[in-house]
């Protein structure tokens, strides 16, 4: 009797301690927003979920294994608050979903993770790839990557690379549907300023249509106003674009105003170019929970039909207007 009791104490000192090494977090984004969307073909108004920033519910957490080297995971789901439903295409953990290690090496992480596109695209749109004036309505900055092995090198003096390979998994073909990317981050007071480089494959091992990007942004921060730039070329199969972005944040009492202009020239296309001009603003009601406003009207050529086709709606015929106001709430925890 008295051995099990002391066998029960011994274990629960033991456990007790491999538990204060580790942490697991749960956090979380709802977010609801009113969207009016006008193509010119028609008219669609709706409550969406996630239109500042895609509504989720995360798990991270990290365990201390000693000599500085530490596990690492996290499990994102993406949800759509106005139906409850699952987002990304119904996959669980849609958002991201890895395991890895970090140390004085730096840090690997498998599994499905944000594309080397994705975290610059972010950081250097004054939208931060929401509201109305998402780079990626004209951009073509890829999400995220499955099955992929990231390695990035810690902070070197504002300094951080990141090198990532995603397997095709295709059998007999290892250069099928494979991904590549590769970016270098320099982030140092008011300076942000990154490159990337993405690849792409098809299921026969070739470029995938639009399957090569080279990304370039940064932002400066001058305090009273924050300075936003971009550009990027995509190529492969039948794209030859180019897109560039100037954009500005403003702070404005315990919110920002937001504006930015784009516009993407197709090589490969005649007339088939596209610009976009956005503004919106965020007021922040706390530290966890803001509102927000956009608007955006996008431009087409003759032969251009940059967002016509937009969720829920008939295309509009090349050339035609698009205009996308919204209004919302955002609550993180």
């Amino acid at each position: 009797m008295k051995k099990s009791f002391l066998a029960l104490a011994l274990m629960s000192a033991f456990s007790g301690a491999a538990f204060a090494q580790s942490s697991v977090t749960i956090y979380g984004i709802v977010d609801m927003g009113l969207v009016r969307d006008d193509n010119g073909a028609g008219a669609r108004t709706a409550l969406d979920s996630g239109v500042q920033n895609g509504s989720r519910l995360g798990f991270k957490g990290v365990e201390d294994l000693g000599s500085g080297l530490k596990a690492n995971f996290v499990l994102e789901m993406g949800l759509k608050t106005d139906t409850g439903a699952s987002d990304q295409n119904g996959l669980a953990f849609g958002r991201q979903a890895y395991v890895g290690l970090s140390g004085d090496f730096g840090s690997v992480n498998l599994g499905r993770q944000k594309s080397v596109t994705y975290d610059i695209g972010d950081n250097v749109d004054p939208f931060h790839i929401g509201l109305a004036g998402d780079i990626g309505r004209l951009f073509k900055t890829s999400t995220r990557t499955d099955n992929a092995i990231t390695y990035s090198t810690n902070n070197l003096s504002g300094f951080v690379g990141s090198l990532q390979y995603g397997f095709g998994e295709a059998a007999g073909n290892n250069s099928a549907n494979r991904k590549v990317g590769v970016s270098g981050v320099y982030s140092e007071g008011p300076v942000y300023a990154a490159i990337a480089y993405e690849k792409l494959n098809d299921a026969t091992g070739n470029d995938a249509n639009a399957g090569k990007k080279t990304f370039v942004g940064g932002t400066y921060d001058f305090t009273v106003v924050k300075a936003h730039a971009a550009y990027e070329t995509i190529k492969g199969g039948t794209n030859d674009e180019r897109v560039w972005m100037i954009g500005a944040t403003v702070p404005f009492g315990p919110g920002a105003f937001l504006a930015d202009f784009t516009q993407v020239k197709n090589k490969a296309v005649s007339n088939a170019d596209g610009k976009q001009f956005a503004i919106g603003y965020t007021y922040d009601l706390s530290k966890r929970t803001d509102v927000y406003t956009s608007f955006a009207r996008t431009t087409n050529d003759s032969n251009a039909s940059y967002n016509l086709a937009n969720a829920g709606m008939l295309k509009a015929a090349n050339g035609s207007t698009d205009k996308m106001f919204s209004v919302g709430i955002r609550h993180k925890f």
